[in-house]
């Protein structure tokens, strides 16, 4: 089963992602953490993520990059979050895929999908603002438009989160 939750930041997303996660009531869960810190900011995002999911289970796995040569061995459970963050550390990293970001990101999720019995992959909504932008951060929000598709695509289910309320535009 592959589960797409998307929503726009604080949508309460994450906390629905990991509560479909702990529904399966599998042992072996995994969390895969793309976010790389580099502020005080995403620091304490990151440390509230782990304060959420303390006691629930998980074993951590960091990757930025290169998510199609990740070590893990077959897992019940794997919770990707999120694509947003990879698809930046793909493009915008040094050791990034850079044009081939989403082609590599798609290869890592098809592993992951193989790896896996539940494979719930977070991503974020940020197509629907209208601001302009530079052609960098352009190019980004179409790459991980094209990957959100990509993943709708190959999903089961996608669910999107708007203020903790979870809207259902695909079922199995």
């Amino acid at each position: 089963m592959i589960s797409l939750i998307t929503g726009g930041s604080g949508s309460g997303k994450s906390a629905f992602a990991e509560k479909r996660i702990l529904e399966y009531a599998n042992e072996k869960r995994i969390y895969i953490a793309t976010m790389h810190p580099y502020d005080a900011e995403a620091f304490a995002k990151v440390a509230r993520h782990q304060r959420m999911r303390k006691k629930k289970g998980f074993e951590t796995i960091e990757c930025y990059t290169d998510l199609k040569n990740i070590s893990l061995m077959r897992a019940d459970d794997i919770l990707l979050e999120c694509l947003s963050n990879l698809t930046a550390n793909e493009l915008f990293e040094e050791n990034g895929a850079k044009e081939k970001a989403a082609e590599q990101i798609m290869e890592g999720i098809r592993k992951l999908s193989y790896l896996s019995e539940n494979l719930v992959i977070v991503s974020n909504e940020i197509f629907s603002d209208g601001i302009e932008y530079d052609r960098e951060t352009e190019h980004y929000i179409e790459v991980l438009a094209q990957v959100n598709r990509e993943v709708a695509a190959l999903a089961d289910e996608v669910i999107e989160v708007v203020y903790g309320i979870p809207v259902y535009h695909k079922r199995r």
